[in-house]
């Protein structure tokens, strides 16, 4: 439960990253490499990992104390934090509270600054007057908000499945899609951005 989480918090954490690399590179482009020095990338990926794998700590230890029966099942096909506290035999409230605060944590808060970082980035290439400059700045952006999209929309998928009271498997097949869709198509997303592996793409074909 706390690897599955952990890593998953990360996501959330290093896409906001992401959205900042890419405003800086874009609103202020001349100020990039004294901002954006490695030492200021390696302290934000550190402390994205750093918040993320902190974060569900107290929910794993509070349900790790909760009471289970003999025979506790757990209606999923891993340790997702719901299934395990709704096996429980003990008052599940806090328990849910306590996941439903983390997860807004996890999910609204990086999606708002993620927002405003393109709202920023929107305002300054619509001021690009050339359209060969603006499609440069948005092709900047396109894998990133590809992931973004994904990532957030397979969160939309695992959400809708749980509260629209479907039945059990919707809420599963809803938690695998955000748990396995997302990690999959990241690297290929990122490879078809880069040159080197489009080049050997076109070879291919020809």
């Amino acid at each position: 439960m706390y690897l599955f989480h952990g890593l998953t918090c990360s996501e959330a954490f290093i896409l906001v990253v992401m959205a900042y690399d890419r405003y800086v590179a874009i609103c202020c482009p001349l100020h990039y490499p004294v901002l954006m020095t490695p030492q200021t990338n390696a302290m934000l990926a550190a402390s994205a990992w750093l918040t993320a794998l902190l974060l569900p700590i107290p929910a794993v230890v509070q349900t790790s104390h909760m009471a289970f029966g003999p025979v506790a099942l757990v209606y999923h096909c891993f340790c997702d934090h719901l299934a395990v506290v709704q096996a429980s035999c003990s008052d599940t409230t806090p328990q849910t509270f306590l996941g439903f605060c983390i997860a807004m944590v996890v999910s609204f808060l990086p999606l708002l600054l993620v927002f405003l970082s393109y709202a920023h980035i929107l305002a300054s290439v619509l001021r690009i007057s050339s359209r060969e400059g603006r499609s440069k700045a948005f092709s900047t952006c396109s894998s990133h908000l590809l992931v973004v999209g994904t990532y957030y929309s397979s969160i939309a998928v695992a959400y809708v499945a749980y509260r629209a009271d479907l039945p059990l498997d919707f809420h599963i097949m809803g938690n695998v899609v955000f748990a396995i869709l997302t990690p999959v198509l990241n690297p290929l997303i990122y490879t078809l951005r880069n040159k080197d592996v489009k080049a050997a793409i076109t070879k291919m074909r020809v």
